[in-house]
């Protein structure tokens, strides 16, 4: 059953868990990524996101502008591409004339940025204008300007403004040109531009960026490989070194309804997925959308973590193989989470099973809001299950595993990106055909549908296992609410009374068709009792280990709480118990307790005698609320003893 998402002005958050985070986003964490990216805050890793886009306007109108004043990587125009596309999911929210304005006078730079055909990046406009075009596999031309179409449609729909969407159609009909009648053989090298088409094509109606997406789906990976062809003939490249060709790490050594398992890097290929599978959405291809499926598989039952993290080796922020999910090496970058929930919605809107949503909120919930300090202002980039100060960060093999969030990057990609998934949660939290309307996560707040009902929402979760839907308006209709994986017993209520969820549940949505009246009610109440969680056998690192999981969220050990958290093991066969809400800890949260013990160091390396253990009560608190507190040590999976 297909389905669409709901337009993000549909939305209105209240001030539970998410319109909390959404004001976060908008009051704090916009303006000071506005600033880092303006190079505004003293002692800051330097952005020169927006003055690089200003020298290649500068440039344009016949200034001389050095190579050298470029700074910073490749990419660096998508970093103010996502924070454009954030700042107009924000103002959804309501007015704000300060960002609005600091919107348009980006975008009227970026405008000033853009070639008589349509060409529009600033690295290759400033640095080496004669290479546009000539390093497709690395040079990130069509990433950057994929980025730029999303922030485009997005500002598009909330305020109405069309500079920037006319800008990035221009751009479309130049990459058009260049890659439909000059270069057909070319597709990019990192993956994002196929959903930012599809994206644009739904704003213009213009049929030749759904013409070009597919393309770029259809070419990838075809024989002979167009990159090893590429690296041959161009005698330069973006990055320094001169390794060997990697077909994997840019999924593209088979083509892409060949390839069975997630390969390379992990952001590149979640988002090519979403392509993927939006491509196949839209033109009914099945052989495409059975391609989806199997590295949906790939990625959910044999490579990804318990938090949603995907992506387990830092060489190449890359998948590896089967089970091989180290918890202290790991690289769980953000976007890549960020990227797995676009892919979980692109597959729900293909097909309504609640895995898809399922995974989807394990990602949110844990790896992303992990990317994100409590306060906003800082990031992480690698999300480990497990640090030990020292170390996590210090140690060669550890170097990518930070035991603290830094306050920006030089490769700032996650932030900008945590901002825009956060303020777009209505579009992922709901979506609707002309049959259903489907609630796939719990957010508090109203939404409107396309007949014209508004359902307000009110949830605890997902600190608490409430969420209440009280219906405005008339219609005959079907609501499908999402009855999580992680709920063993769950209970649904039309307006008080019970619904037999064997009778009405398919692919774990329970559907309720009926002439929904003003007043109405539709209530779940989901089990939230912590549980332990085993990890399968084949996974080394977790091998006699458990976790702990409560709704969705997975708990992890703090130094800050315990003592060191290496020797802690928790009892065999303990079962974890909820505490009482905390509002004034770390934000508001549910901590939890479990029986254990820990082991008393010994001094010398080894010992033949066996260690002494003392009993402890191990206190868990929420992954994503880790290294709020300091430096310290932590740890998801524990031993059992």
């Amino acid at each position: 059953m297909k389905s669409e998402r709901i337009p993000v002005k549909s939305f209105s958050a209240d001030n539970g868990f998410i319109g909390k985070m959404q004001k976060l986003v908008r009051e704090e964490v916009l303006p000071y990524q506005y600033n880092i990216l303006n190079d505004a805050i003293p002692g800051i890793e330097k952005s020169h996101a927006i003055e690089n886009i200003r020298l290649a306007a500068e440039k344009l109108r016949g200034k001389d502008v050095k190579p050298d004043e470029f700074y910073g990587m490749v990419f660096q125009d998508s970093d103010v591409a996502k924070w454009i596309e954030a700042a107009a999911y924000a103002l959804a929210a309501g007015e704000d004339p300060e960002l609005e304005k600091a919107v348009d006078e980006t975008i009227q730079l970026y405008g000033a940025s853009q070639h008589e055909d349509g060409y529009v990046d600033s690295y290759f406009t400033v640095k080496c204008p004669d290479k546009m075009w000539t390093n497709i596999c690395d040079a990130h031309e069509l990433y950057c300007a994929g980025h730029m179409m999303e922030a485009a449609v997005a500002y598009y729909e909330v305020t109405g403004k069309r500079e920037l969407l006319d800008i990035m159609s221009k751009s479309a009909d130049c990459i058009y040109e260049q890659f439909m009648k000059k270069n057909t053989r070319a597709y990019p090298g990192h993956p994002e531009v196929e959903l930012a088409l599809m994206r644009l094509w739904r704003a213009t109606g213009n049929e030749k960026y759904k013409e070009l997406a597919k393309h770029f789906v259809d070419v990838r990976g075809q024989a002979p490989n167009y990159f090893v062809e590429e690296k041959k003939n161009r005698g330069w490249n973006v990055w320094d070194g001169t390794e060997e060709l990697n077909t994997d790490y840019t999924q593209s050594t088979l083509p892409v309804r060949e390839q069975k398992d997630a390969v390379g890097h992990a952001v590149r290929a979640v988002y090519l997925y979403t392509g993927m599978a939006d491509v196949a959405k839209e033109t009914q291809d099945e052989t495409l959308l059975a391609a989806c499926r199997n590295l949906w598989e790939s990625i959910t039952k044999r490579r990804m973590y318990i938090t949603g993290g995907i992506g387990s080796t830092f060489m190449g922020e890359a998948f590896t193989v089967d089970y091989d999910l180290p918890n202290d090496t790991v690289y769980a970058e953000t976007c890549a989470s960020i990227g797995l929930m676009f892919f979980a919605k692109k597959m729900l809107e293909n097909e309504h099973r609640g895995e898809y949503a399922d995974v989807m909120e394990r990602a949110f919930y844990n790896t992303v809001l992990a990317g994100m300090q409590l306060d906003g202002k800082r990031f992480f980039y690698v999300n480990p299950l497990e640090v030990v100060p020292g170390i996590s960060g210090k140690a060669v093999t550890h170097r990518a595993v930070l035991p603290t969030r830094p306050q920006w990057y030089a490769c700032a990609c996650c932030p900008p990106n945590v901002a825009r998934m956060v303020s777009s949660f209505g579009s992922y939290a709901y979506s609707e055909n002309e049959d259903t309307f489907f609630i796939d996560l719990y957010a508090g707040g109203t939404v409107t549908t396309k007949k014209g009902i508004t359902f307000t929402c009110e949830t605890d979760f997902p600190h608490g296992g409430t969420a209440k839907y009280t219906i405005k308006g008339e219609a005959e209709t079907t609501v499908a609410i999402r009855i999580p994986a992680w709920s063993e017993k769950s209970l649904l209520t039309v307006n008080g009374e019970a619904v037999d969820l064997n009778a009405v549940t398919k692919d774990g949505y329970a559907y309720i068709t009926r002439a929904w009246k003003d007043g109405d009610t539709l209530a779940l109440t989901m089990d939230m009792t912590p549980h332990v969680v085993y990890a399968s056998a084949k996974i080394a690192a977790d091998s006699g280990k458990v976790c702990v999981q409560r709704g969705a969220l997975v708990y992890c050990a703090e130094e800050v709480d315990n003592g060191k958290v290496l020797p802690l093991y928790v009892k065999a066969g303990a079962e974890p118990k909820a505490l009482d809400f905390e509002p004034e800890t770390l934000g508001g949260i549910v901590p939890v307790e479990i029986a254990g013990c820990a082991q008393q160091d010994i001094d010398t390396l080894y010992s033949t005698k066996a260690p002494k253990f003392v009993e402890k009560t191990i206190r868990l608190i929420p992954y994503y609320t880790w290294a709020n507190r300091g430096e310290n040590q932590m740890r998801v999976w524990l031993p059992v003893k």
